[in-house]
């Protein structure tokens, strides 16, 4: 495959599943900044991937696995280096205004997904785009067995989590 072609279908699969890509991001880092770092590492993951894609799974399977896997790695790496950092990121909310209004049901479901482990986190992200089960037990590399007793209890906790926010509102 010449870079040409390479470029152009990492622009097209881009173009298609930036959003995907974006989500993952944004369940792994915290601030604008990292999301950002996060965001640039996983594109380079996916150029890097073109010349590897057999083509036995969607590409969004792919894409998701390359996001999740990349995401993972750099949170270890990450969290190394959060100890003494203070967060100047959070104070960007106050120097822009906010344009778009934002559901603050999502801004909690979000919330509550990034308290999960790397991996209920990952299966959550996963269930929100509507993946089935043999889908996300591939891109997770668990057994479809595993990843329904997963869910299962996700949703579980998530519904009872769902409980005390709807009583604190």
């Amino acid at each position: 495959m010449s870079e040409k072609e390479q470029k152009q279908i990492f622009e097209e699969w881009l173009a298609k599943h930036k959003s995907l890509l974006f989500k993952v991001a944004r369940s792994f880092a915290f601030t604008h900044g990292d999301q950002d770092d996060l965001f640039q590492e996983i594109s380079i993951q996916v150029w890097r991937s073109v010349l590897k894609f057999k083509e036995q799974s969607a590409v969004s399977t792919w894409l998701y696995r390359i996001a999740l896997n990349t995401a993972i790695t750099w949170s270890k790496k990450e969290k190394k280096h959060q100890d003494g950092r203070q967060e100047i990121d959070s104070m960007t909310n106050i120097l822009h205004e906010n344009v778009k209004h934002i559901d603050e049901r999502l801004i909690w479901l979000y919330d509550e997904i990034a308290k999960l482990n790397k991996i209920d986190r990952s299966l959550a992200l996963l269930m929100l785009d509507g993946f089935n089960y043999r889908e996300m037990a591939e891109v997770l590399g668990i057994s479809e067995t595993n990843l329904g007793v997963k869910v299962h209890r996700i949703k579980k906790h998530l519904t009872t989590k769902t409980a005390s926010y709807n009583h604190g509102i």
